[in-house]
């Protein structure tokens, strides 16, 4: 490596440091800024551990934590700085940024938290483990026939709140020595209670509307089911050339972070789609970076999207949806599911939108959707899934309340002394 490479490796690091340090103040202000939580109200708690960029993970349990709440109090614990800034601005909840360990034990003196929810498998989420005498439950964000939904991480939990018999299965078969019945509770899919049509920003002009949801490049060939190079270019042109149609293009935040191309090929849709609107203002083509998901599952007439969670929130709702095939011959696509009899679009098929338009109220399509729906997701209707998402957690209040009484009480937070009670300000962020 060169002086010159040195030099400029030096500068980031310094530039890093100065970003990070002056996130870490300002989440620190913002805490100062909302004041004490009340002692003991606090008896589940959310852990974040990432930064903005996944802020996703948690934005969509937003409002089924907000309904939880008001049963059982809630609050976020957030790890990193710019991550808690983020949450400070956000979050519906109320939110402790705790930058070291010593302040992740500072809660926990303050607060009974019985529960503790995981959404996502961030390796800081083992700092937290180390706790018991409450429970640590992976709620993840998003069911999907990923491979990261059968990991035998999940075993590191207490339990897992799942989707429904799909889910179960999935665990069954990935599994060694895994007690599902005991540790995997089916809650099926909150969230679909909180969707709502009336919020979505869609004329009625009857434009056929075309939901596309890709995911990010991925960081290894088998995750690798992002489609925005191998179909999004030549969907997106169709539908923008369309006079009849209207393009909600969502790309996943995390897009072109270890391909380039492929996030010079995400801004190239982003400019077609302010092309489009110039030339035609009453097209009304969306580029969707908005915090809020919902509408865009149950408002549009066509869903597009890629092997990933996003392709059951849209499964949920039983609307028309195609899954984009992978052309990437290492990655990994579980077809014993859904993804066994669903409507794949390959690439040769991305720039027909005739294609697209015969699933639009096709009566097989509808019933295959909700049959593969019941499976996934067991019962939807009738807010079924917001009722056993909070079964589950008064099941785990009261085994809480088995096991403290067998115990004889509470115990104080044993602090270790070896573990090193200061955060990375580098690597947090």
């Amino acid at each position: 490596m060169s002086v010159k490479d040195d030099a400029r490796k030096a500068i980031r690091l310094v530039r890093g440091a100065l970003k990070s340090r002056a996130a870490i103040a300002e989440a620190e202000r913002l805490e100062r800024q909302r004041g004490p939580l009340d002692a003991g109200r606090y008896q589940v708690a959310v852990y974040f551990a990432d930064g903005p960029v996944n802020l996703y993970q948690l934005r969509q349990w937003y409002a089924p934590l907000v309904e939880l709440a008001e049963r059982w109090p809630v609050v976020v614990i957030a790890r990193a700085a710019r991550g808690a800034r983020a949450l400070f601005g956000e979050c519906p909840l109320p939110v402790v940024y705790a930058r070291s360990i010593d302040d992740v034990e500072s809660l926990l003196a303050q607060q009974t938290i019985r529960v503790v929810l995981y959404v996502n498998q961030n390796t800081r989420n083992f700092q937290m483990f180390r706790y018991g005498h409450r429970w640590h439950v992976f709620i993840s964000h998003g069911e999907s026939d990923k491979v990261y939904m059968r990991s035998n991480q999940i075993s590191a939990y207490d339990y897992a709140f799942v989707a429904g018999d799909a889910a179960i299965a999935r665990l069954r078969g990935a599994l060694w020595d895994y007690e599902v019945d005991r540790r995997a509770l089916p809650i099926g899919r909150p969230q679909v209670d909180h969707y709502g049509i009336a919020t979505a920003p869609l004329p009625d002009d009857g434009r056929m509307s075309v939901f596309y949801a890709p995911t990010w490049e991925g960081d290894r060939a088998s995750m690798s089911y992002g489609s925005i190079i191998s179909h999004g270019e030549a969907l997106a042109a169709a539908v923008l050339a369309d006079p009849t149609a209207r393009l909600i293009y969502r790309p996943h935040p995390r897009s072109g972070v270890f391909d380039p191309e492929y996030g010079r090929a995400n801004a190239r849709i982003i400019d077609a789609i302010a092309a489009a609107n110039a030339a035609d203002p009453t097209a009304g083509h969306i580029f969707d970076r908005s915090a809020d998901l919902n509408w865009q599952f149950v408002a549009p007439d066509i869903a597009v999207m890629d092997v990933s969670a996003m392709v059951y929130d849209r499964l949920a709702v039983g609307k028309a949806l195609f899954v984009t095939r992978p052309v990437h011959p290492a990655a990994v696509i579980e077809e014993s599911g859904y993804l066994a009899e669903c409507e794949w679009l390959t690439p040769g098929d991305a720039g027909d939108v005739a294609a697209l338009r015969r699933l639009v109220g096709d009566p097989q399509a509808t019933a295959r959707l909700a049959h593969w729906s019941r499976y996934y997701f067991g019962d939807t209707a009738d807010r079924s899934s917001t009722q056993r998402f909070h079964a589950a957690v008064e099941h785990l209040m009261g085994e809480w309340d088995r096991w403290q009484a067998e115990l004889g009480g509470d115990r104080e937070v044993e602090h270790d002394d070896d573990e090193d009670s200061v955060s990375d300000e580098l690597g947090e962020i």
